[in-house]
């Protein structure tokens, strides 16, 4: 089997159609750029900030991020890290808030939150709040949860699902 002469290492980020290969980690960098795709073929101008917890078993969703700046840029996507979980998921809510204000930059802007299981259960006052908020017009928000069932980085075994629902969020589990 031959490399195509037209191969990119970001291929998997910019293809389009065909078989994409992602690992669980890519398949989550790639969302904002999909979503990004999508709404500017339906004439929207919008941006995902994305912020979250470095210590969480999505650790290397950060590093991805950081790695693949100059496709941030282009698909108008913002990685702020936060100190915690409860500051990341503060900035995901407040960028719900944008289009309150006259003349926003962005017609809608996605908020992508990620941290691992004990900050999903602390940041709960921050998702409920958010949620009963509500999102933007053309804004939405995905929260991540980073599990650790066999309390391999955790003082407890975890998994999201419950603090979700509690927050009244809908749940997708990928298993």
């Amino acid at each position: 089997m031959a490399i195509k002469p037209e191969f990119a290492l970001d291929a998997k980020y910019r293809q389009e159609e065909g078989l994409i290969f992602l690992s669980g980690i890519q398949a989550l960098v790639r969302l904002p750029f999909d979503q990004h795709r999508a709404d500017k073929r339906r004439g929207l101008d919008t941006a995902t900030l994305i912020s979250g917890y470095r210590g969480s078993p999505l650790g290397g969703l950060d590093l991805t991020l950081e790695r693949n700046q100059p496709l941030l840029a282009e698909h108008n996507v913002h990685f702020i890290s936060g100190v915690n979980e409860d500051l990341g998921a503060t900035a995901v809510y407040g960028s719900q808030l944008a289009n309150f204000f006259p003349k926003p930059k962005y017609d809608g802007v996605l908020g992508m939150w990620y941290g691992k299981g004990p900050g999903v259960d602390r940041t709960g006052d921050i998702f409920t709040h958010a949620n009963f908020a509500g999102v933007g017009r053309h804004g939405g928000v995905r929260a991540l949860g980073g599990d650790d069932p066999l309390s391999k980085s955790s003082t407890l075994p975890t998994h999201s699902e419950v603090a979700f629902y509690d927050a009244l969020f809908p749940v997708l589990f990928p298993g």
